[in-house]
C-alpha cells in the first residue's frame, strides 16, 4: 500500500510505464517506429518527426542541430518535442507519409496523422526551434518592457519587432499578418513607451534587428502585406552569405533567385580583401542579387567545383545563375574581382547584356575509336543533329551511382550497333559539357534524336540491353512507360555534398 502523499506520483509512474516505455530518447529525440509512433503523436500535442537514413549526408549534418533544439525546447519544458524515424528501417511509415527523400521532416499537431505539416525552415537550431514556436503560438509574441526586447534579440540572429502606439492600426495588421507567413524569424509586438524611447521612435516603426552588417533595418513603404514581407526578405540574410549545409536551405529557400557566387580559398593571402569587394559589391544589389561565398579548398565543395567546371588551381573566380524554370550560368570576361568590376558584370546581367556561359570540353583525339561516342559541347551538334543518323546518347555524370550501374551495359549497347550504317550510341559528361539546345535535369538521362528530324525522343524505358534493342528497332516509338529509378529515395535538397555517390541521388539541380 502506497502512503497518500505517493498515491498519485506511483500512479503517474505506472502509466508512464505502460504507454511510454517503448519511446527510447537520443539526446532530447525520441526515437520512433511502426509500434510506437501512433502512441508517440497521441502523446505530445506538437511533435516534429525527422525522417532520415543512416548514410544521408545532410541527414548527418543536420543531427547535431536537431538534437540542439530538442534539448532547448526541453530546457524551457514546452510542449514541443522532436523525434525521429529511420526511414530505411520503417519503410512502411516513409510510405504512410509520402517521404520520397532525405531528410523528409513533418509537423503533427493534437494527435493528426492525416495532414502534416511540411517543415520548411533552416537546419539550425534556432531555424527549428522558431519555426515550431510560430507554429504553436501567436504570430508576435507581446513584449511588454525593454529587458523582453532584450531578450528577443539576444537570442536570435534576426528578429522584427513592431513598435505601435495603436495595435489596431493599418500598419500593425499588416505587421501581423507579414508575421503570420513567415516561419523561421521571431516577430515581436509592443506599445510601450519605454521601447520607443529606447530605440529612439517618435512614431509606429517596424524594425528587423540582425547582428550582422548594419545591424537593423526600418521598414518605410506603403503599408501593404507583400511590401512588408518584401522588406524582411530583402534584409534578412547577410550582404554576402557563405555557402555551407546550413545555410543553403535559406540560400535556395529564398525569394532571390539570381545569384552571384565567389570561388575563393580562405588560405589565398588576400582572401579578406577580395571578400571585402565582393561585400562592397553586394550592396548595390540588395534584393535582386544573392552574393555567395563559397570556400572553393573545403572537402564538401569540391562536387560544386565540377559542376561549374571549376578546377582549385582556377579560383578565385565568379560565376553567376539564376534558378528559375532553368538554372542558367553566366561568367565574367574578366577575371578582374574589383568591387567595380563585380557591379559592372552584375549591371550588365541585369539589363540583359550577359550571354549565358556554356561548359565545353575539348574535343578527344579518340572521340569516335570506340562503339560508344564521345560527345562533348564542341561536336555535340555535328554528331547529334546529323540528318542520316540514329543517335542515342546517355547524359551522365562521373560520380553518379546509376550511370556507373548503366556502364556495361551502354558499352554492350555501343558494341551491338558499332557497324550499324545509321545507329550511333554515344555518351556526354553532363557536368562538364553543356548544351543550350538539350537541359538535363537528372542522371542518367538518356535521350533520341532521329535522323531526318527536330524531335528528341525521351526514353523512360527499361535501362536493359534488350529494352534499348526494342526501342532503337522500333524507330524510337516503342517507349516503356515505367522508369525503373522513379521509385528510388533521393536526397532531397540543394546541394549534394556527399564524397562518393553511390547512393540513390541523381538529381543535376540539386548540385547547388
Amino acid at each position: 500500500m502506497f502512503p497518500r502523499g505517493l498515491l498519485q506520483p506511483a500512479l503517474l509512474l505506472c502509466l508512464t510505464l505502460a504507454t511510454g516505455a517503448d519511446v527510447a530518447e537520443e539526446e532530447g529525440v525520441l526515437v520512433l517506429n511502426k509500434s510506437n509512433f501512433e502512441e508517440a503523436v497521441e502523446a505530445h500535442k506538437y511533435l516534429l518527426v525527422e525522417f532520415y537514413a543512416p548514410w544521408c549526408g545532410h541527414c548527418k549534418a543536420l543531427a547535431p542541430e536537431y538534437a540542439k533544439a530538442a534539448g532547448i525546447l526541453k530546457s524551457e519544458e514546452s510542449e514541443i518535442r522532436l523525434g525521429k524515424v529511420d526511414a530505411t528501417e520503417e519503410s512502411e511509415l516513409a510510405q504512410r507519409f509520402g517521404v520520397r527523400g532525405y531528410p523528409t521532416i513533418k509537423f503533427f499537431k493534437n494527435g493528426d496523422t492525416a495532414s502534416p505539416k511540411e517543415y520548411s525552415a533552416g537546419r539550425e537550431a534556432d531555424d527549428i526551434v522558431n519555426w515550431l514556436k510560430k507554429r504553436t503560438g501567436p504570430a508576435a509574441t507581446t513584449i511588454a518592457d525593454t529587458a523582453a526586447a532584450e531578450a528577443l534579440l539576444e537570442s536570435h540572429e534576426v528578429a522584427v519587432i513592431g513598435f505601435f502606439k495603436d495595435v489596431d492600426s493599418d500598419l500593425a495588421k499588416v505587421f501581423l499578418e507579414a508575421a503570420d507567413a513567415i516561419d523561421d524569424i521571431p516577430f515581436g509586438i509592443s506599445s510601450h513607451d519605454d521601447l520607443f524611447s529606447k530605440y529612439q521612435l517618435d512614431k509606429d516603426a517596424i524594425i528587423l534587428f540582425k547582428k550582422f552588417d548594419e545591424g537593423r533595418n526600418i521598414f518605410d513603404g506603403e503599408a501593404t502585406k507583400e511590401n512588408v514581407l518584401n522588406f524582411i526578405k530583402s534584409n534578412q540574410l547577410p550582404l554576402v552569405i557563405e555557402f555551407t549545409e546550413q545555410t543553403a536551405p535559406k540560400i535556395f529557400g529564398g525569394e532571390i533567385k539570381t545569384h552571384i557566387l565567389l570561388f575563393l580559398p580562405k588560405s589565398t593571402p588576400d582572401y579578406q580583401d577580395k571578400l571585402d569587394n565582393f561585400k562592397n559589391a553586394a550592396g548595390s544589389f540588395k534584393g535582386k542579387i544573392l552574393f555567395i561565398f563559397i570556400d572553393s579548398e573545403h572537402t564538401d565543395n569540391q562536387r560544386i567545383l565540377e559542376f561549374f567546371g571549376l578546377k582549385k588551381e582556377e579560383c578565385p573566380s565568379v560565376r553567376l545563375i539564376t534558378l528559375e524554370e532553368e538554372m542558367t550560368k553566366f561568367k565574367p570576361e574578366s577575371d578582374d574581382l574589383s568591387a567595380d568590376k563585380l557591379k559592372e558584370f552584375c549591371n550588365n546581367f541585369l539589363e540583359g547584356k550577359v550571354k549565358p556561359h556554356l561548359m565545353s570540353q575539348d574535343i578527344p583525339d579518340d572521340w569516335d575509336k570506340n562503339p560508344v561516342k564521345v560527345l562533348v559541347g564542341k561536336n555535340f551538334e555535328e554528331v547529334a543533329f546529323d540528318e542520316n543518323k540514329n543517335v542515342f546518347i546517355e547524359f551522365y555524370a562521373p560520380w553518379c551511382g546509376h550511370c556507373k550501374q548503366l556502364a556495361p551495359i551502354w558499352d554492350k549497347l555501343g558494341e551491338k550497333y558499332k557497324d550499324h550504317e545509321n545507329i550511333i550510341i554515344a555518351k556526354m559528361d553532363s557536368t562538364s559539357n553543356e548544351i543550350e539546345a538539350v537541359k538535363i535535369h537528372s542522371f542518367p538521362t538518356l535521350k533520341f534524336f532521329p535522323a531526318g528530324t527536330d524531335k528528341v525522343v525521351d526514353y523512360n524505358g527499361e535501362r536493359t540491353l534488350e529494352g534499348f534493342t526494342k526501342f532503337l528497332e522500333s524507330g524510337g516509338q516503342d517507349v516503356a512507360a515505367a522508369d525503373d529509378d522513379l521509385d528510388d529515395l533521393e536526397e532531397a535538397d540543394e546541394p549534394d555534398l556527399e564524397e562518393e555517390d553511390d547512393e540513390d541521388q541523381h538529381s543535376h539541380k540539386d548540385e547547388l
